[in-house]
């Protein structure tokens, strides 16, 4: 298990790398001058110099980019034009929001999205899985985007029942949070109940079907029990995926949510940066999330390892 674990480990550095090259790369040949491009073409000559020198536009590429990567490494991602701080005490203040809401999204749509697969498999074909069907399909065609807005106007503008935009700490102000984290977890949550609902059926009727579940049942032992202690322990594993896969995307895919409701997180972070051609706010915001998405990955690896003894020999 540790040796599985140290090979993971070693292959995630591996592609950590090639995303910060690419990174780099990326932004470094975009078109025009980055400093006159986060700054704007009115500005001082002192304060073009500064910047010039704080990009290592001075430097050659090669060197600029082992520069950067060593100081990224000890969290130093530079100066942030458009907030006029470091960014990792930027990236400290807005991370925290976008953990909280996908935390909160994620351990909100595993349990719902599985039951609801275990309701659908269970009664295949009836009435309750028809719907239960229809309503993972649509569902999980719908973006957070249009989801956000919808919900906007239906709540907030039409019938006035919850706050707009914004966000507080529940302990701050408990009952404005709660009205503030509404709307937008359920728009980060309805996707991923629909997607796991919709696995967790396919894997269900997979694993129902076969011949260690016919001899349980043959046994005498009550459906409830072979389906919670026999079935979905085989059908959750290639659920442990798509959890890994939606957590993950939560952290970097809730710009739009946090756009939408005005909540200061990273996601909202990320258009504020692009926006504003805010080079090292950008180079960090990627960089973390593909370091998430990384996490994540060695994460679901463990999972399948302590879920299926297979995986482990």
């Amino acid at each position: 298990m540790g040796q599985f674990i140290l090979k993971r480990l070693g292959q995630t550095m591996i592609v950590l790398i090639i995303v910060s090259i690419f990174i780099f790369l990326l932004v470094s040949f975009l078109p025009g001058d980055p400093v006159y491009a986060m700054l704007g073409g009115e500005i001082t000559p002192e304060t073009y110099q500064r910047w010039y020198l704080e990009l290592g536009l001075d430097k050659p590429l090669v060197f600029r980019y082992f520069s950067w990567v060593s100081k990224a490494v000890v969290g130093n991602f530079g100066l942030s034009a458009s907030q006029h701080k470091p960014v990792m005490d930027v990236l400290i203040e807005r991370v925290p929001v976008t953990i909280y809401f996908s935390l909160l999204s994620f351990f909100l749509s595993v349990p719902i999205g599985i039951v609801l697969g275990i309701i659908s498999a269970v009664n295949r074909g009836k009435k309750i899985d028809s719907i239960l069907t229809t309503f993972a399909n649509v569902c999980s065609c719908l973006p957070q985007f249009f989801l956000s807005v919808l919900f906007l106007y239906l709540f907030s503008i039409k019938l006035g029942w919850l706050p707009a935009f914004g966000f507080v700490w529940p302990w701050e102000n408990l009952v404005q949070s709660l009205k503030q984290t509404v709307m937008p977890l359920l728009c980060l949550s309805i996707g991923g109940i629909a997607s796991i609902c919709r696995q967790t059926r396919s894997s269900m009727l997979e694993v129902i079907s076969q011949d260690y579940i016919r001899t349980a049942k043959s046994k005498g032992l009550t459906n409830k029990k072979v389906i919670y202690i026999h079935a979905l322990k085989n059908a959750l594993i290639p659920v442990v995926t798509l959890m890994g896969m939606r957590l993950s995307g939560l952290i970097g895919g809730s710009l739009f949510v946090e756009s939408v409701f005005n909540i200061a997180g990273m996601g909202n972070l990320m258009v504020t940066a692009i926006q504003a051609q805010d080079i090292p706010l950008i180079q960090a915001c990627v960089m973390l999330i593909a370091l998430v998405g990384c996490g994540m990955n060695i994460l679901t690896d463990i999972i399948y390892a302590v879920v299926d003894p297979k995986i482990r020999v």
